[in-house]
């Protein structure tokens, strides 16, 4: 029933003189936010777009690239645009990447890119209150819900805290918290920035695109510092949401 949806909000807009993508454009987006297209759904082919719309394929195109430049669309090589799934993640609770996603009913999993261990960088080192010397476990994995990559994660584990990577399997801190060492608080920083050609890659995104870079120290219940982990979420997929009071 999509495209007769779509096809009724492409006509509403037929008297607003603006160029056919952009109506186009326009029209997807609408459909998309009355609920036409769910999120994760992949959009018709561009040849029955444009068979549906008598529009032309180069037409079709730029309105989906149009969609996909402000991270409504997002294109799977050799699988076609999909609505992006959009995940919220309040700020005032320390849960996991796996608890998010599986709380909304999505299958989160993990592919492990690199892990060692190895001596504390200055950088760990300040986050980790760790002395100079010290081994930490780093572990650099790419997350996923389903079949789609969200993001790209760095953490770095005091060595006498998690020492063998094998420990850790969709959850870094199921991990932590099977020796007694989840935290219970943590520190985090969140900024807006543009993902780099490897991170691009590994996220199938255009280079450049919007991501968030999230940097998180948490703490366990005696105190210690016990993860210092640095993620890149795709900014089409993730919203972080705060509940503000008065006092």
């Amino acid at each position: 029933m999509e495209l007769p949806l779509l096809a009724e909000a492409f006509e509403r807009l037929d008297g607003s003189r603006q160029p056919a993508y952009l109506r186009l454009r326009e029209a997807l987006r609408q459909t998309m936010e009355g609920g036409g297209f769910a999120p994760g759904e992949a959009l018709p082919s561009e040849r029955d777009l444009a068979q549906c719309l008598q529009l032309s394929r180069v037409t079709v195109r730029k309105a989906i690239g149009g969609l996909v430049e402000i991270g409504l669309l997002h294109q799977r090589q050799g699988a076609g645009n999909f609505v992006a799934e959009r995940i919220h993640k309040p700020f005032s609770r320390i849960t996991s990447f796996t608890e998010d996603l599986r709380a909304r009913g999505l299958n989160p999993r993990s592919v492990v890119l690199d892990h060692e261990i190895g001596e504390v960088t200055p950088d760990e080192a300040m986050a980790l209150n760790l002395s100079p010397g010290r081994q930490v476990l780093r572990l650099h994995r790419l997350r996923y819900s389903g079949d789609t990559p969200l993001a790209v994660e760095r953490a770095a584990i005091p060595h006498d805290v998690l020492s063998d990577p094998s420990q850790v399997q969709e959850s870094l801190y199921a991990a932590l918290e099977a020796i007694g060492c989840r935290p219970l608080r943590a520190l985090q920083r969140v900024r807006a920035v543009n993902l780099t050609a490897a991170q691009a890659q590994q996220l199938d995104l255009p280079v450049g695109s919007a991501a968030l870079d999230i940097e998180r120290r948490g703490f366990a219940a005696d105190g210690r510092v016990v993860e210092f982990t640095r993620s890149w979420y795709r900014g089409d997929a993730y919203d972080f949401v705060a509940e503000l009071q008065s006092e």
